[in-house]
């Protein structure tokens, strides 16, 4: 990894949504210059005490971002390159590290060269970078995950490969900073060996981690040489503890998290553009103990916008049912109502303790007392035991969280 993601906290933004662009398929879109309003929210982000801005999809696509019609243009519903690179630009002025989301796994039923590889038979030039049966009439594509909009790639191509690397390559000489790669848990591990070793061969300081739900982690990332990985075990772990008050599960995901950073430093989160708001899953209060645990355990923290305002909003499954969890926001922090200043301030707090506890990056923790309301854990850094934070949290007639260290208390929390 390279040094500086040791020190990065992301702030993950959903680019068409958080900038009120139109997401439903539509023909010869204008082009709207949503991006430089992003640079209005810099110093918010720089306030909650991130410092990494990680940007949804980016790129020209039919609907949602994820299904990429044209991997080197800007979407014109958010603006054009220039736009981007005076993004790239203020953030880095203000010492803002900038990842990109890499949707390598899947394209549009759209793409240009899958419907020149459709309509050109097996010989077309671009034929070989899909799954394509010929033997039907019309040819049959191989789709993602049921959606006839989403295609997939065939990543036994060298053209794919070549694509990619093309790809990551020329948004990093741009500027960027770090690579998110979706659906990564799609794709074989394998594949990502030899394109990020072209690619570190010519950006030795780049951070690239992959979206991965589930799976053997560890074997995931020696096998592919990707940096990090979404953790979903943990995610997954916090709220349910939390909504179920059932400390248990966290327990017995903690000793698993404690296994990975052996391998590998997790990229840990409460939230994302796909998943229901933590405030809905488990409430305002245990929202914050949830927080608690997000900045107090071993990982790269990423804050998805709005969780650090309290915002609620579900994950609905059906068509569109991603809109509450990606919503439009004001033109700038000055149009937030004020009943996020709690949480904000919460928020605060805990990225405070973490700046001043560098080591907490790779740290391990160990369970010292448990019940189902109620957990105490101690933690430590694995090269010098004498960096420790003390962390106990209780749900039940209302939760609570303290966090110390040997000088005394450095955070108390009851809602």
């Amino acid at each position: 990894m390279p040094d500086w993601s040791d020190d990065t906290i992301w702030w993950a933004v959903y680019p068409l949504g958080f900038l009120g662009a139109p997401t439903r398929p539509a023909a010869g879109r204008p082009l709207e210059h949503r991006l430089p309003a992003l640079e209005g929210w810099l110093d918010h982000l720089l306030s909650i005490g991130c410092n990494g801005l990680a940007l949804g999809p980016v790129f020209e696509s039919v609907s949602h971002g994820y299904d990429t019609l044209d991997y080197f243009r800007i979407d014109p519903r958010l603006g054009d390159e220039d736009d981007l690179a005076h993004l790239v630009g203020a953030c880095h002025d203000r010492g803002i590290h900038v990842a990109l989301d890499g949707v390598f796994n899947h394209v549009s039923a759209a793409y240009p060269d899958l419907l020149a590889a459709l309509g050109g038979g097996p010989g077309a030039p671009t034929a070989p970078m899909f799954h394509i049966d010929y033997s039907t009439d019309p040819p049959t594509r191989l789709n993602f995950e049921g959606s006839d909009d989403l295609v997939l790639l065939d990543h036994g191509s060298p053209a794919v490969r070549e694509l990619v690397t093309r790809v990551m390559n020329h948004w990093l000489d741009r500027g960027i900073d770090a690579w998110r790669l979706d659906a990564a848990y799609a794709v074989p591990p394998a594949f990502w060996a030899p394109v990020l070793a072209d690619v570190r061969a010519a950006h030795p300081r780049v951070f690239v981690w992959g979206e991965v739900i589930h799976g053997d982690y560890a074997r995931i990332v020696a096998e592919s040489t990707i940096d990090s990985l979404t953790e979903y075990e943990l995610w997954k772990a916090v709220w349910s503890s939390l909504a179920e008050e059932n400390f248990y599960e966290l327990d017995w995901t903690l000793g698993r998290h404690n296994g990975f950073g052996e391998t590998f430093v997790p990229l840990t989160f409460l939230g994302n553009h796909d998943t229901t708001r933590i405030a809905s899953r488990v409430g305002d209060a245990k929202a914050v103990l949830a927080a608690v645990v997000l900045f107090t355990v071993g990982g790269t923290p990423s804050v998805y916008y709005g969780d650090e305002q309290g915002f609620h909003g579900v994950k609905y499954d059906r068509p569109w049912g991603d809109d509450e969890v990606r919503p439009a926001m004001p033109g700038g922090p000055g149009g937030l109502s004020g009943l996020g200043a709690g949480m904000m301030r919460r928020y605060q707090q805990l990225v405070s303790i973490r700046r001043r506890n560098r080591w907490l990056v790779r740290a391990r923790t160990t369970v010292t007392q448990l019940a189902n309301d109620h957990i105490v854990y101690e933690a430590h850094d694995p090269q010098d035991e004498a960096h420790r934070l003390y962390v106990s949290l209780s749900v039940g007639r209302s939760a609570k969280a303290h966090v110390a260290d040997d000088r005394g208390e450095l955070f108390a929390f009851e809602g």
